[in-house]
């Protein structure tokens, strides 16, 4: 699914946060983004990627990075989930699926036999311009945020 390279200039985006605000990609300007997507909020990998990268958080802060995970889930799913799970980083919802789209990350999937239309698991690093500076397409979530952090430390 996922179709962006890294050096491509990452899609402009404006989501609703479990804050209540509205996040853009040029927030994040002058900073390097970890720009997260996972597929449900409070399912048991979604969980512990959240709680890999909200542990990882003060290293991200040191490399001039912020996160900011992204989901389909409303943003009453967020709030619980971020309350639930104490994570100081925000949580974006695309309910309309369309950032997830442009960022390749919303298509079909299979589990059991069946089809159904789902957010991939992915990562892409954004460098401080807004440019991909490197994607991570169907993660597998043990050791990912380590490998994240450590790109975002290099770039």
């Amino acid at each position: 699914m996922t179709t962006i390279a890294a050096g491509e200039p990452a899609p402009d985006f404006e989501l609703p946060c479990d804050d209540g605000r509205i996040v853009r990609l040029a927030d994040f300007r002058g900073r390097k983004l970890v720009l997260y997507f996972y597929p449900k909020a409070s399912t048991p990998g979604c969980t512990i990627e959240a709680h890999d990268f909200n542990r990882l958080l003060p290293e991200f802060e040191k490399a001039g990075t912020s996160v900011l995970g992204v989901s389909a889930d409303p943003a009453k799913a967020l709030v619980k989930f971020r309350d639930k799970e104490c994570l100081a980083f925000p949580l974006a919802t695309d309910e309309s699926h369309a950032m997830l789209s442009a960022y390749g990350v919303w298509g079909e999937k299979s589990m059991y036999g069946k089809t159904f239309m789902g957010i991939e698991r992915s990562t892409l690093l954004i460098d401080a311009e807004g440019r991909v500076a490197q994607v991570w397409p169907k993660v597998k979530v043990a050791g990912h945020a380590e490998a994240v952090l450590a790109a975002a430390q290099a770039l």
